[in-house]
């Protein structure tokens, strides 16, 4: 049985990067009856629509930037009040998804001062688990996502416009199984626990 959280909020940088990164886990949790909302900046026509399509694949709600700013993502937290969040790494290879992380880290105090929430706060996989010094990233966080594999494949495939079938679902097999083999299990993702306020969420997404 999934113990899912109340509602997981993911901040990403494009319109891909929830399925790529953290979908498995939100498909799980979506399934256990958590709400899920996908967060990512305005990317154009074609790849706002891929993003509502992987959305719903994923069970999710879908909510568009339409400025990369701590305002805006304040006002997302503000406003939903999830419990948990998902972003990237302050520590990831790709510039966008450092400044996406910088943001929602910069945003966090006031909002969890004012509201209570997120409870909890989590960075996700970044590409070849690599971080910007070529450092494999730290993810002690593993969650089972071998039920929900294939569902993230889909959203994934989602995105027609990006090289998915080329490049990023090759990666996505091998980062899933290279973490489900850390639990002894087919397909896993993997993420690391962010203080907020001093405080270090617990050892489960």
């Amino acid at each position: 049985m999934v113990i899912a959280p109340g509602s997981v909020l993911t901040v990403m940088g494009h319109p891909d990067d929830a399925e790529l990164w953290a979908s498995g886990a939100l498909s799980l949790y979506a399934g256990a009856g958590a709400q899920i909302t996908i967060v990512v900046p305005r990317a154009g026509e074609v790849r706002d629509r891929e993003a509502a399509a992987g959305a719903e694949f994923l069970g999710g709600l879908l909510h568009f930037l339409d400025e990369l700013a701590v305002s805006a993502v304040r006002d997302v937290l503000t406003e939903l009040r999830p419990e948990v969040v998902v972003t990237h790494s302050p520590d990831d290879v790709h510039p966008d998804h450092q400044r996406v992380a910088r943001t929602v880290l910069a945003a966090l105090p006031e909002v969890v001062i004012a509201t209570g929430h997120p409870r909890r706060v989590y960075t996700c996989e970044g590409y070849n688990n690599l971080d910007r010094t070529g450092r494999p990233l730290h993810l002690p966080i593993i969650v089972d996502v071998t039920g929900t594999w294939e569902t993230k494949m889909r959203a994934l495939a989602a995105h027609l416009s990006q090289p998915i079938t080329d490049h990023f679902a090759p990666m996505a097999e091998t980062l899933g199984r290279l973490h489900g083999a850390r639990i002894g299990v087919r397909y896993a993702e993997a993420f690391s626990p962010v203080p907020v306020l001093g405080r270090l969420p617990a050892a489960h997404l």
